[in-house]
């Protein structure tokens, strides 16, 4: 493909949705691009916690990020999708023709139709609002884990009540000498089954409290003071590391400025994963309608919707939906 083919579908995000669209793009035999602003494919998994273990993905119990998003990059490279990484999608035009217009903070793309994959889009996490936080950020103060051996033989503290908090808290369970969860409020956001399984552990936890003061010196936590919420109670921990899991601020940046139809941090779609702009669709995280679940594996529903729906836009007497082991058969034949 040379830089001025009009590809057929272009997928923005490389995330585990995007992934899987463009390899089932790719069964449709319709030509794919990925584009994505990040260095390496695979989204928030990849960048914020390749070592967490992710439940809501069909076939697995549990599977670690790293490893569902190699399986997912293996996947989509059955039909050699090129990939543009480290570049920023920054304006999206229709021209005279139909074709897609867009513009990177690297290049210009041409594209029939579009599928925007992007997740939550940009994201940063919720810090501690302590006045000497940022003196222990990046040694001992962690808003996200790239390696779990980090904490082996050491008192950690989980701050946050969803399902990261939990999963973290478990999984640190078995490296670390000692884990401490807390909460500011009594009960837990996450599935209910880890729930069961904290409860059923050795991880202590505290609620409800939030965190009210960091000890410690040259980058190292020695101690955390713990204020308890709405109470007078004051618990002084002795840890070695923090880990702030409060969920992440969120932005979809340019895309609302695309001229879709946008709500909060979400493009709005029909049951097609259409956008108001025709030719457009969207799957995962970065869009919206009644009643929907943000996992991963409503997003991998999504993609074949969007996929389905993409290919008879390109082509009116394409077939709506085919069984995937068809697909296979006439892809390989």
């Amino acid at each position: 493909m040379n830089k001025h083919e009009c590809i057929d579908i272009t997928i923005i995000g490389a995330g585990p949705v995007g992934l899987f669209t463009a390899f089932y793009a790719g069964m449709r035999e319709a030509t794919v691009k990925i584009i994505d602003s990040l260095p390496e494919v695979g989204g928030q998994l990849a960048a914020l916690y390749p070592e967490k273990y992710i439940y809501d993905v069909a076939g697995f119990t549990g599977v670690k990020a790293k490893d569902l998003v190699h399986a997912l990059h293996t996947q989509a490279l059955t039909f050699s999708p090129k990939i543009c990484l480290n570049e920023q999608v920054i304006a999206i035009t229709q021209l005279a023709d139909g074709r897609f217009e867009i513009e990177t903070t690297k290049a210009i793309h041409y594209s029939r139709s579009i599928i925007i994959s992007a997740g939550a889009g940009a994201f940063e996490p919720r810090k501690l609002k302590l006045h000497n936080a940022i003196e222990f950020e990046g040694t001992s103060l962690h808003y996200h884990v790239k390696q779990v051996e980090v904490f082996r033989g050491k008192h950690v503290l989980l701050c946050g009540g969803g399902d990261s908090a939990v999963d973290w808290a478990l999984a640190l369970e078995e490296v670390a000498k000692f884990v401490t969860l807390i909460h500011r409020r009594e009960e837990f956001r996450a599935h209910e089954h880890s729930i069961t399984q904290l409860k059923n552990s050795s991880v202590s936890i505290l609620t409800p409290y939030e965190v009210h003061d960091i000890i410690g010196s040259d980058g190292q936590i020695s101690e955390v003071v713990l204020q308890e919420v709405k109470g007078e109670k004051v618990v002084n921990l002795p840890v070695d590391d923090v880990i702030v899991s409060y969920g992440f601020i969120t932005n979809i940046g340019p895309i609302k400025s695309w001229g879709l139809d946008t709500t909060k941090n979400a493009v709005l779609v029909n049951g097609k994963m259409e956008t108001t702009i025709p030719g457009i669709y969207a799957a995962g995280d970065i869009c919206g309608y009644e009643g929907k679940p943000k996992l991963i594996a409503t997003g991998f529903g999504e993609a074949t919707i969007a996929v389905n729906h993409a290919k008879t836009f390109l082509d009116p007497k394409a077939k709506l939906s085919v069984h995937s082991t068809h697909l296979f058969a006439e892809s390989f034949q």
